[in-house]
């Protein structure tokens, strides 16, 4: 009798979740649903789960799909040798993780010759069965019958039996879990230098000599530890307590007091050294990779999400500047919507040192454009240019902000910037990016690729794959939930939207470009390859200004429409009424809406979002300035408290930003006075924060900051 594990009760299992729950998200995640249209618009069908939780149930279904193929693949392997038997194929379709799957296959696994197949090949696999049944006999007689040209000594024929036995003891289950217990409580990671690269491996020197207990090594420590193997700097082992592993083998086979059972006691220790012991500590170093890869990807995809949402300026008239030296500050000027108007290189710092025409060319810009804010790149000699900025007068209010540069140069060389401003250089490009950040950093970051962004740690050390498929989702998890423009948003933005993808986006900038921005949503049907289904899934996300039907400028997906017009009836008032409304919108009594397909989550949603359509989640931008007297490292002196922003966050603590070139970092036990876990949890990227100068070291740049101190 065929076993069969089901998806929905696989995944319940491993999340806890609600099967009455469960089963119907499986069913829109096969049908093609997003994750960010089944968080927004199907949270009746959930019980309104949030897409971290969806994602959970999305990675489990992954990982259940996986387990099921392997398992096909392994029973197929047995029945083409001949060795499948009912209650086999059972146990294999019974297992519900990987490494149970891959031990029970392993006695089955082809694999190249080993001492223990060469042993059965000249057939004294017998003789092995006989010794590990432990019954009294004469051990060197019996090796003597198996004695022939290839094994010419009774020892000969021992050991080749020894090897058979060794290779039952490391492919048995038992012996495997037995050995894992041992590496669960007792395993530590050590670390020692290779000999000769104590110079080379310098900033591996916290690792020269290092050891610790493996389930509490942190994520980022693991990654350091194999980076430096990776790197020939390091060798890395775990170990674990052999005596006391090899006396639970031993007790687990060693049955008796005679010489068989001295042969098997030799099989037993050579197994769990030569086999056993390897094949278990290469599972653990994979495993604690894996899950170090997680923390780490955790971490990452976090920071992204917050610097996508950082707080927009919006529409407004910027004047960006791309700081430079030798080669000047390219300068451009922007429209309220990111047109480029003007671009001029100007040279305020040495070796021209032209400062008094690069003021008045400045101030005559802001005037001529009627700029409203100025951004400034931080990268080389953006310090200086803020401060020089500082000083123009200028004939009119303008604000001014230090944007970050991370990715610019990037995005500048890329094939979207070239398609973008195919007449202009790098030079403007990046000026033009760093302008465009500051008006809406999601549709300006969407364009590189999150690990050249800069606020990840060893993006480079963990699983690609992996990371890609995370940061991908983090970032149609932020642009569906922001909305876009469809009239304005490039292609690339659109991309991301829910439901459209490469294809559907160009054929949406292309409708665009032959028939006139749209008018309303339902035109959206007449875009080329824009079936039902796609429609459905990013209707909901795609905004349109301007609209006959000002629900179309929302986030109440269409499909709700016809319960807006019932709201309306009911109150006796127009549309455009009711939206802004907060009073006629507490009016509504939702219980008269619900039914078998809407329900009061959605309600909620829909009266939420007509109180205040369109409206942006993302805070908005704040003027930040650094301390004035403080430009280099030489600058700073332990115990002065300056003002400074979050560039990076990690397990272990955040990097903060304090205008001296180099980040300097809060470990995770001076950011507040209660223990945090998790320095995500209580700060932001980008945060504004006031900081304790407590240690700098100028020989190797490191600057060490308290925010509990100040």
């Amino acid at each position: 009798m065929e076993y069969y594990i089901h998806p929905v009760a696989y995944v319940v299992e491993k999340s806890g979740f609600a099967n009455h729950h469960v089963q119907p998200l499986l069913a829109l995640l096969d049908e093609g649903a997003t994750i960010p249209f089944i968080a927004r618009y199907r949270k009746e069908v959930t019980g309104s789960m949030d897409e971290v939780q969806i994602e959970q149930v999305y990675t489990l279904y992954g990982q259940f799909k996986e387990l099921e193929k392997r398992k096909k693949t392994v029973i197929d392997s047995i029945e083409q040798q001949g060795k499948l038997t009912p209650d086999l194929r059972q146990q294999i379709e019974k297992c519900m993780l990987p490494s149970e799957l891959e031990d029970v296959y392993l006695p089955y696994k082809p694999k190249r010759q080993t001492r223990a197949s060469k042993a059965k090949e000249r057939g004294v696999e017998p003789l092995a069965a006989w010794l590990i049944r432990q019954e009294a006999g004469d051990v060197r007689a019996r090796a003597a019958e198996y004695v022939k040209e290839g094994m010419e000594t009774e020892e000969e024929v021992l050991q080749g039996a020894r090897d058979i036995i060794a290779e039952w003891v490391s492919e048995n289950e038992r012996s495997r879990n037995t050995v894992r217990r041992f590496f669960d409580r007792t395993a530590q990671v050590v670390a020692k230098v290779v000999k000769g690269k104590e110079a080379e491996g310098e900033k591996f020197l916290d690792y020269f000599d290092y050891s610790e207990a493996l389930r509490r090594v942190p994520s980022h420590r693991m990654l350091a530890i194999r980076r430096g193997e990776g790197l020939g700097i390091l060798k890395v082992k775990i170990e674990i307590a052999d005596e006391a592993a090899l006396a639970a083998l031993e007790k687990q086979y060693v049955k008796a007091k005679n010489d068989c059972a001295a042969q098997v006691s030799l099989a037993v220790r050579d197994g769990y050294k030569r086999l056993l012991l390897p094949s278990i500590e290469s599972e653990y170093l994979h495993a604690s990779k894996q899950k170090a890869d997680e923390e780490a990807i955790k971490v990452f995809a976090e920071n992204l999400r917050q610097l996508l949402l950082a707080p927009p300026l919006g529409s407004k008239r910027v004047l960006a500047i791309d700081p430079g030296y030798r080669t000047g500050c390219k300068v451009v000027c922007l429209a309220e919507t990111g047109q480029l108007l003007y671009n001029e290189t100007i040279y305020p710092h040495p070796p021209r040192g032209e400062s008094t025409r690069a003021a008045a060319k400045l101030a005559s810009l802001v005037d001529a454009y009627r700029i409203e804010a100025i951004a400034i790149g931080n990268g080389t000699a953006g310090r200086e240019t803020e401060q020089f900025v500082r000083a123009v007068r200028f004939n009119r209010p303008v604000l001014l902000f230090a944007v970050s540069e991370n990715g610019a140069s990037i995005y500048s060389a890329s094939k979207v910037a070239r398609e973008e401003f195919p007449e202009y250089d790098v030079t403007v490009r990046g000026a033009i990016s760093i302008g465009r950040r500051l008006m809406d950093p999601l549709a300006e970051l969407v364009k590189i690729d999150p690990k050249s962004i800069g606020v990840g740690q060893y993006q480079h050390d963990v699983d690609q794959a992996r990371l890609k498929e995370s940061l991908d989702r983090i970032v149609a998890s932020c642009v569906n939930r922001v909305g876009v423009n469809v009239n304005t948003a490039s292609q690339h933005l659109l991309t991301h939207v829910s439901g459209l993808g490469p294809v559907l986006a160009e054929n949406i900038v292309e409708y665009i470009r032959e028939n006139a921005p749209f008018r309303d949503r339902q035109e959206l049907k007449k875009v080329k390859r824009m079936g039902e289904k796609a429609y459905e899934q990013c209707a909901g996300f795609l905004r349109i200004e301007g609209a006959k039907n000002p629900l179309d400028n929302s986030s109440v997906h269409p499909e709700s429409y016809p319960v807006v017009e019932r709201m309306v009836r009911d109150l006796g008032i127009p549309i455009e009424q009711l939206i802004g409304n907060e009073a006629a919108c507490a009016a509504i009594d939702l219980n008269r809406y619900v039914d078998d397909r809407v329900g009061l989550p959605t309600l909620r949603d829909i009266v939420e979002e007509l109180k205040k359509p369109g409206r942006d989640p993302r805070p908005p931008a704040k003027v930040f300035s650094f301390a004035e007297n403080i430009h280099a490292i030489e600058d700073l002196v332990e115990g002065m408290v300056v003002p400074g922003i979050v560039t990076n966050i990690t397990n272990f603590g955040l990097f903060v930003d304090i205008g001296v070139k180099q980040d300097g970092l809060v470990h995770v036990s001076e950011i507040a006075e209660k223990y945090i876990a998790n320095p995500a949890n209580v700060i932001a990227l980008h945060q504004h924060v006031m900081v304790k100068v407590l240690r700098v070291d100028r020989s190797r740049g490191r600057i060490i900051l308290s925010m509990r101190q100040v």
